[in-house]
């Protein structure tokens, strides 16, 4: 594959996979706009390089801030190549016990957050009849996991928008990649999780035991962030790149152990998913 050097917008690009992504693409001679929260992570990212790294403060939830962001690298910085949708955290807690408003936080970012920048990037891409979107949804977007379903829902959420994104830019020479990490040795199951406060006993046994494995684990997990880095690279010269892009042995195992699942629910039931068709030629 040769390797054209391109102009990247990241999200959420100061710490954890956004940050290993972006650090990958500078050292491979790529320009980077890493859009971050605070003064500070804006600063360290900036000095990742002299003249090729360019930070922007945004709340993804702002989706004024989100239009006028991209517009303006568009202006300044150059046709945005590639976005990397990447901005998201993590909501764990079994789903009787989370309050409503944080499951509508968490999808304001995980899921609108991504659709606004998707959607900013959208008219100069189909414009240009060129780009690649890549958003970062999870494992947990295609596989249902107990203890994070709000997490689960707003990637599954963000993996059907992209589904149908990509098969509705196709012919505009614009390509769309879901990005499905397992476990990577970031800051997602530390400081980037926020957890709902237990309230039933009854979920005890289950969930305590998922909440001190994923604590214990925290620092401990099999992905690497930067092997990932090179794995989303290596896609962006594929004349042809997935639809899907799993990432790791981990989200290999369980995502198709998830559609296995489904499989034999397809199988087991497909004589009553037939009995609701009227019979052909009524």
């Amino acid at each position: 594959m040769t390797h054209t050097t391109k102009t990247l917008l990241i999200t959420g690009a100061g710490s954890g996979l956004g940050r290993a992504f972006a650090i990958a693409a500078l050292d491979a001679g790529h320009t980077v706009v890493g859009t971050v929260r605070k003064d500070a992570d804006a600063t360290a990212f900036t000095a990742l390089h002299r003249e090729r790294a360019h930070a922007r403060i945004l709340d993804v939830t702002d989706d004024e801030a989100v239009f006028a962001v991209v517009g303006e690298v568009e202006d300044v910085v150059g046709p945005i190549d590639v976005l990397i949708a990447n901005a998201g955290y993590g909501l764990e807690g079994t789903f009787e016990e989370t309050p409503l408003a944080d499951l509508r936080a968490q999808f304001d970012v995980n899921v609108f957050g991504a659709a606004a920048t998707v959607q900013a990037v959208l008219p100069f891409m189909r414009e240009r009849r060129r780009g690649h979107i890549l958003a970062v949804t999870s494992m947990g977007g295609l596989a249902g996991f107990p203890g994070v379903s709000a997490y689960c829902g707003s990637k599954y959420a963000l993996e059907g928008i992209l589904e149908a994104v990509g098969k509705e830019i196709a012919a505009f020479g614009i390509h769309v990649t879901a990005i499905e990490p397992g476990s990577f040795r970031t800051d997602w199951a530390g400081r980037s999780m926020i957890r709902a406060p237990r309230s039933i006993p009854d979920y005890d046994d289950l969930f305590e035991p998922i909440r001190a494995a994923r604590r214990q684990a925290d620092g401990r997990q099999l992905g690497n962030p930067a092997q990932a880095a090179a794995a989303v690279l290596h896609i962006l010269d594929a004349p042809d790149p997935p639809a899907h892009l799993v990432l790791g042995s981990d989200a290999l195992r369980l995502i198709r152990a998830g559609r296995d699942a489904v499989d034999s629910d397809l199988n087991t039931w497909e004589d009553l998913a037939r009995s609701t068709d009227f019979p052909q030629g009524s």
